[in-house]
């Protein structure tokens, strides 16, 4: 079986100790290192390309906002997974813009983590409950639409939510890498958005698409 990389990045040992424990139960992952600070994340991300990233909000020297945005300026990026204990939505809205997948508060039991990761290395955009109400009503209200998606665009809208990438989405519409990147610029510039992660968040709480699963977000 292959299993799914994860580098954990935070700065309480405590913290860090305790969450690898919990990840480390279930056979499909593997964690490839641990991180303390920003930079460090940075630098181990870089050599070891992981399939996700455990990132701390508040880390030192460089925060995860930082990191996230710095990584996913370079793909390939890892698919990253915010874990904070701050619920504010301007922080989960400023994680999901630099490109993370998904925003998970520090409360959540340790099967609502394993599950998070499970659906972010399947690509699904994961939000904490606690705080997707609110994020997806900041998502209706903050850059309005400047026109509607196509049936086109929101086809591979619904690929995108159900975490394929591009050229899977080319396959799946018969069509050329090229033209699904097309698509993409004119649903990022139609959403006033910069990343996938928004865009699907956007066209969700429209009511255009459905993110796929049980909830449309955790």
């Amino acid at each position: 079986m292959e299993r799914t990389t994860i580098l954990l990045a935070e700065d309480h040992a405590v913290v860090r100790e305790g969450t690898r424990e919990i990840l480390e139960r279930d056979p499909a992952f593997l964690i490839v290192a641990e991180a303390e600070d920003g930079p460090s994340a940075l630098a181990l991300a870089a050599e070891l390309r992981p399939d996700i990233l455990l990132l701390d909000l508040n880390l030192p020297i460089l925060n995860g906002i930082e990191v996230t945005k710095q990584l996913c300026a370079s793909p390939p990026a890892p698919r990253i997974l915010i874990l904070s204990a701050y619920d504010d939505e301007d922080y989960v809205m400023a994680a999901l813009s630099a490109g993370a997948s998904g925003y998970l508060l520090k409360t959540a039991h340790a099967r609502e983590v394993v599950t998070a990761i499970h659906a972010v290395a399947r690509g699904q955009v994961v939000l904490d409950a606690s705080v997707s109400n609110r994020v997806l009503a900041r998502a209706r209200q903050e850059k309005p639409v400047t026109g509607l998606l196509s049936g086109r665009e929101l086809e591979v809208l619904r690929l995108v939510s159900r975490g394929l990438r591009t050229k899977e989405i080319a396959a799946d519409l018969s069509v050329s890498t090229r033209t699904v990147e097309a698509h993409l610029t004119g649903i990022f510039n139609k959403l006033g958005v910069s990343t996938r992660t928004e865009a699907v968040l956007r066209a969700s709480s429209k009511g255009w698409i459905t993110i796929p699963g049980d909830q449309p977000l955790t």
